[in-house]
């Protein structure tokens, strides 16, 4: 499709903050897919699949500085990694299927229940790694691969999720949680794009400006979460900030 300047600049923009929230928390795909489908007019499943685009170029640009101060915490979590990218592969054939309309109901109360885990006893999401605990294969399992479907099938919201898990479950801190997640999204994204363009659910002239914005907003972010001492603590209240939006917006409570 044909954008104009004022499409483009909102494109880049909300591909900015997007790039910078999917870094350090989750559910920046809220702000992209309705730049797609609300302000870009895509349909809904063409939308899902330009998006992976931005998503893609964000996880690039982040992943270097993670890996540089994360490593210890990837190579730990390599299993958890192909579990979740397993999942996906199983999410995005179903995405390429089916609407996923259903799944943004449920997605609506889910976030609910997310918003009362975060506010909950808040020194839990503000522990350091444990990285001598061994979660069980027989939680680690599912629970990993339902999150990899999850984000294969939609993407919006996963990374909250995927915070909730490594932060609550396999007893991560932030930053170590988005470093993990950053990689694994790069990774299944990368496949899930080319299965959505063989499909011809892409638009990638679109997706490629947003992406602009995402990637510096990814890199930026990363940046930020690597050298900053008190990043773990902006990531919390960003993810906060995020649920709460997300509520928001959701159930129809956002003014604009």
């Amino acid at each position: 499709m044909q954008m104009d300047w004022l499409q483009i600049t909102i494109a880049i923009t909300g591909g900015l903050f997007a790039g910078i929230i999917n870094t350090l928390a989750g559910n920046g795909s809220a702000i992209t897919l309705t730049i797609l489908t609300e302000v870009l007019g895509l349909p809904g499943n063409v939308a899902n699949g330009t998006n992976r685009i931005g998503i893609l170029a964000q996880g690039m640009a982040s992943v270097r500085f993670f890996w540089k101060h994360n490593h210890q915490a990837l190579e730990r979590a390599r299993w958890w990694i192909l579990i979740i990218f397993c999942g996906a592969m199983v999410g995005v054939w179903v995405a390429t299927a089916v609407s996923n309309e259903v799944f943004k109901q449920i997605f609506s109360y889910l976030m609910i229940g997310m918003l009362v885990v975060t506010l909950i006893n808040p020194k839990r999401w503000l522990r350091t790694s444990d990285l001598e605990w061994k979660m069980p294969w027989m939680l680690s399992i599912p629970i990993f691969f339902i999150l990899g479907f999850y984000g294969g099938f939609i993407q919006m919201g996963m990374g909250v999720f995927f915070l909730a898990v490594m932060v609550l479950v396999a007893r991560y801190d932030l930053i170590d949680s988005n470093a993990i997640k950053n990689v694994v999204v790069v990774l299944y994204t990368a496949v899930v794009l080319v299965i959505f363009h063989l499909k011809g659910l892409v638009d990638w002239p679109v997706g490629l400006v947003i992406a602009i914005g995402q990637a510096t907003g990814g890199w930026l972010a990363a940046r930020f979460a690597t050298r900053i001492p008190a990043a773990n603590r902006w990531a919390y209240w960003l993810l906060i900030a995020v649920v709460v939006l997300s509520i928001f917006k959701l159930f129809g409570w956002w003014p604009f």
